[in-house]
């Protein structure tokens, strides 16, 4: 399991219009938000992500770098970017399901086509969202085992707000002793 406080795992990937992304290598003025999606074949995800593209800016203005990832090819994950509209969205591609597996991340065995008609592939991630200080550490994290009932990003920016007013530190961090 991540810790809030602590280092999380590399990630590198390429992205479709972006170049290649290395979270080691990125300098956000406040944080990078990862978003992982299950992948074209989920019609949850394109709702998602739609709304993510719709906050680029609000998350640019409060120092938030965004990034919205995948393990779909780069070919899956053009018509996806493509589906839902994406102008400003990074969208990288590639995502290896050790390191999906390294972040956290559930996953899930095909079940065939979905309801979008959609071949699902045969191992994939399930959504998570991460806020990763500068420094490379975990800020926030929400993991889901199935591909509703995600965190909205409209109360995110509202939350970040509220962080970068009060300097409001990572919460969960206590890895000690319990009393019995």
């Amino acid at each position: 399991m991540l810790m809030p406080r602590q280092p999380v795992p590399s990630l590198a990937v390429p992205t479709l219009a972006h170049g290649s992304f290395d979270l080691a290598k990125e300098v956000p003025d406040r944080f990078t938000l990862l978003c992982f999606y299950r992948g074209l074949h989920c019609p949850v995800c394109a709702m998602y992500l739609r709304e993510l593209e719709s906050k680029i800016d609000a998350f640019a203005a409060r120092g938030v770098n965004v990034l919205a990832l995948s393990s779909d090819g780069e070919d899956r994950a053009r018509e996806m970017a493509k589906k839902i509209g994406a102008t400003c969205l990074r969208v990288g591609y590639g995502l290896s399901l050790p390191t999906a597996r390294a972040w956290g991340l559930f996953l899930s065995t095909s079940r065939g086509k979905t309801s979008i008609g959609i071949e699902e592939p045969d191992l994939f991630s399930e959504p998570g969202v991460f806020l990763v200080r500068p420094d490379g550490t975990l800020y926030w994290s929400s993991v889901q085992s199935m591909p509703f009932a995600r965190p909205n990003f409209g109360e995110l920016v509202q939350a970040l707000d509220f962080v970068i007013k009060n300097d409001y530190p990572a919460r969960g961090e206590f890895v000690g002793s319990l009393p019995s």
